[in-house]
């Protein structure tokens, strides 16, 4: 049996079935009080809304500032603290009826003015989740907010409806920049009480949020727990309430536990291999060809995720509209096909090459080990490199890297902004920092944005996916499920398709 095959039979034999769950338990009246400790993966080091995109940052941003429009368990989009609003019928005209009763943190309630000033400053500062809705003008009215476009852009609710997209006090509400982040004043259920940039984050409840009754919560804890498998033995522990990743090989422990349950859900995240085309290697697209033909993805999402995960042949998870899953043309496993690919390329007799994985996560190290073995059954020699998450993050936004693993994922359920953070060679990221570039991806992309829901918007998504498929600047591997985990005294635990828990109607059960 070929080494890759081993591995990947050995893989097979140690994965469980899990069962998937739903929300963590839920009944009874909510009771309030209590602290929710919660373990992260990863310390939140920023909490400039216009400037972070990863979730370390991103889930702890979306606890005070709240955006006009948000999204539910479904993806759909809902009023938030917009009460109400109007689109024109050429698309060009937005109204929003801003709720009554808002306030922020501090007391103050929450003007038209306050919206205009946040907005207008994400327009600003840009940031790695920029507004590109091509906006002319934001005017701030008695209790509404009217934002005109020059032309029509119809992902525009939906990039509303991303955390970058909350709302603070105008001018900072007499605050400096550096002060004001520091010590964020927002409309969202929590407010910040201490908090280490490398280490935990602790709230305590909005005294005045609009949600009456809500948070149930006195306070809530991010604990930063930097391995997986850590995070898991102290839910197992009841060290913490609730932790944001299970690992997939101890899913069916938590979900078999009577004192604790699992949280599986479906997301918008993509588990992907991604290419430094700037690399000699992989600027070579028979090289790229080649390891995604060496590659049996329906293998390593059975024996890497234990069931719980979908495999994956186009770059959309099939939650969000017009992904091609089930109609694109994937690469699919065929090793004499992945050995004519790589004759064809500049490097026919193969070469050496690095893959930078983060270390803590011990899925990813098995799919690394899995990868180094099957390409090493067609002449490619990989060194697997494993380094702290804080690491990974510089090293491959500094584009120091010549593949790695990681993962895509929607902050919003249009498929313009999945599509351009990953195809955009102008965008922030540049293509996820892998540099690719495609005129015709970029054409329809641009096209994607202006062209209205139907038909020929989602043909416009298919050929983009198809041509990705072909070129592969990235391998979609699997779509993982959101999996979470809480005490059995964790109820309303509701996370939402990004990620992101909706901890003002978590509440804990009362000890006896």
């Amino acid at each position: 049996m070929p080494a890759a095959a081993s591995a990947l039979a050995a893989a097979l034999l140690l994965a469980g079935c899990a069962t998937g769950s739903g929300p963590a338990t839920e009944g009874g009246e909510p009771v309030s009080g209590g602290t929710l400790t919660f373990g992260r993966p990863a310390s939140a080091d920023s909490l400039d809304l216009h400037q972070q995109i990863t979730a370390n940052n991103a889930f702890a941003i979306d606890k005070i500032f709240e955006p006009l429009v948000s999204f539910d368990e479904a993806g759909e989009i809902r009023p938030w603290l917009a009460e109400e609003y109007e689109v024109s019928e050429d698309g060009l005209v937005y109204e929003f009826a801003l709720r009554e009763g808002v306030r922020f943190s501090n007391g103050d309630a929450l003007t038209a003015d306050d919206v205009a000033f946040s907005l207008e400053r994400h327009l600003e500062v840009g940031g790695p989740l920029p507004l590109e809705a091509p906006i002319s003008s934001i005017e701030a009215g008695e209790g509404t907010v009217t934002i005109t476009l020059s032309e029509p852009y119809t992902p525009f609710l939906s990039e509303l409806s991303g955390f970058s997209n909350g709302i603070l006090p105008a001018d900072f509400g007499g605050a400096t920049e550096e002060e004001f982040f520091q010590n964020p004043i927002g409309t969202g259920p929590f407010v910040v009480d201490e908090w280490d940039p490398s280490g935990d984050l602790s709230f305590v409840k909005n005294e005045h949020y609009w949600q009456e009754g809500k948070p149930y919560l006195d306070a809530l804890v991010y604990r930063f727990i930097a391995d997986d498998n850590q995070m898991q033995q102290q839910l197992a522990a009841g060290q913490v309430d609730a932790i944001e990743q299970v690992p997939a090989a101890n899913a069916a422990e938590i979900d078999g536990n009577a004192a604790t349950t699992l949280s599986s859900t479906s997301g918008w995240s993509t588990e992907q291999i991604f290419f430094n085309t700037e690399n000699e290697h992989f600027a070579d697209q028979h090289v790229r060809r080649a390891v995604a033909r060496a590659l049996d993805r329906d293998g390593i999402a059975a024996a890497t995720t234990f069931d719980t995960a979908e495999v994956a042949n186009s770059l959309l998870p099939p939650t969000i509209e017009y992904s091609a899953n089930d109609t694109v043309e994937a690469l699919g496993f065929d090793v004499e096909a992945a050995k004519d690919e790589l004759a064809q390329s500049a490097f026919p007799d193969g070469f050496s090459t690095t893959l930078l994985i983060p270390s803590g996560n011990s899925q990813r190290a098995q799919i690394a080990q899995i990868v180094q073995e099957a390409l090493g059954e067609i002449g490619i020699e990989v060194e697997i490199e494993s380094i702290d998450l804080a690491a990974f993050r510089e090293r491959f936004k500094a584009y120091d890297y010549d593949f790695m693993l990681n993962s895509g994922q929607s902050d919003a359920p249009d498929p313009n902004g999945f599509i351009t953070f990953q195809a955009d060679p102008e965008g922030f990221s540049k293509s996820y920092w892998t540099h690719y570039t495609d005129e015709r991806v970029t054409e329809l992309m641009h096209e994607g944005r202006t062209t209205p829901e139907g038909e020929e918007r989602e043909a416009i998504y298919g050929e983009i996916q198809q041509i990705l498929a072909d070129q592969v600047p990235y391998i979609p591997l699997f779509f993982p499920n959101n999996l979470k985990g809480t005490t059995a005294q964790v109820h309303d635990f509701t996370v939402l398709p990004n990620g992101s828990v909706l901890f003002q109607d978590a509440w804990i059960e009362a000890g006896e």
